[in-house]
This record gives C-alpha cells, sequence and structure tokens, in this order.
C-alpha cells in the first residue's frame, strides 16, 4: 500500500495567472513560494501533465504546511467556460482553515468578495464544531473557509473503526 507522508501541493488552473496571484496573494494573504515561471511547453510537458500540446505557466503559494499551485495553460484551449460545480465528478474545492471566521468573512467582504451563503455552525454529527462557508476566486472556482470552534466530543476514532469494518 502507497503511504503518503504529507500534501506536496493542490493545483488550480486558472485563466489569467497574475489576475490569480492578485487574488490569492492580496486577497486571500497567501505568500508566494515560487515566482511564477517563464512559459513551458514541449513533448515531454505534454506527456507529463497529459495534454496534448500542452503549453503552460505557474507559480506556488504557500498554505501552511503544504502549496497552492495555479497554473495558467497557453494551450490547447480550456474545454469548459468554468470550473466544475461542486456536485460534478472530477469538481475539487479547496478549504482554508482560519482562527476566526467572521473576521475571514469581513476582510472578504472588505475586498468585494461573496459568498455563496451565511455561516454554516454544525454543532451535531461528524462535523460537530465545524464553522464553514464557501465563495469562489476570480475564475468561480469554489474555496471554503474553515474554523473548527471545538473538536468533535469523542473524537472520530469509534466512527472510523466502524466504517472499516462495516463497508461494503
Amino acid at each position: 500500500m502507497l503511504r503518503a507522508r504529507a500534501q506536496s501541493h493542490v493545483g488550480i488552473t486558472v485563466r489569467d495567472l497574475d489576475a490569480s496571484v492578485r487574488f490569492y496573494h492580496d486577497v486571500l494573504g497567501l505568500p508566494i513560494a515560487t515566482e511564477p515561471s517563464p512559459w513551458f511547453e514541449g513533448p515531454h510537458l505534454a506527456s507529463g501533465v497529459g495534454v496534448p500540446g500542452a503549453a503552460l505557466r505557474q507559480v506556488c503559494l504557500q498554505v501552511g504546511d503544504t502549496l497552492l499551485e495555479l497554473l495558467e495553460y497557453k494551450s490547447p484551449p480550456s474545454d469548459t467556460e468554468r470550473p466544475l460545480r461542486s456536485h460534478s465528478i472530477g469538481a475539487s474545492h479547496v478549504a482554508f482553515l482560519v482562527d476566526d471566521i467572521a473576521e475571514a468573512v469581513d476582510d472578504l467582504a472588505a475586498h468585494g468578495v461573496e459568498r455563496f451563503s451565511e455561516v454554516n455552525v454544525v454543532d451535531e454529527g461528524v462535523l460537530a464544531g465545524w464553522r464553514w462557508v464557501y465563495f469562489a476566486d476570480p475564475d468561480g472556482y469554489p474555496l471554503e473557509l474553515v474554523q473548527i470552534a471545538y473538536e468533535r466530543p469523542g473524537g472520530h476514532s469509534a466512527g472510523i473503526r466502524h466504517y472499516l469494518e462495516t463497508r461494503p
């Protein structure tokens, strides 16, 4: 069995790398970890990323112990005009852990960032203690803020054990 030690990075394909850096760095406050690359292209890149004719540039931003990699493709053109909606197979989102979700939401609002809903408060079930809300980056990619107000009483080990013993 493969045993991953940690998460290296999460990659998001964006329409305009510079506009996305302004959002993720200037609005969300993520430090830039690597300067934007030049355009990469050629048969090794195309086969490496599984996209024939790929030409791209990228930048990495720091999020705690991991990186957020933003990629802008010059070619081929995107098959979609916007990111997949959350219910779609292959869709994803990135969640940012914050200490104070009310303060984080106010900061987003001050930058003109709209959220999908009010902050969701969970005090029962597997996510007890969570405070969360979704919003989107300039391309419509879904992002989430999460505050863990308290740890779930009893933790998760019994539920995990039960799942592993009874899963189909």
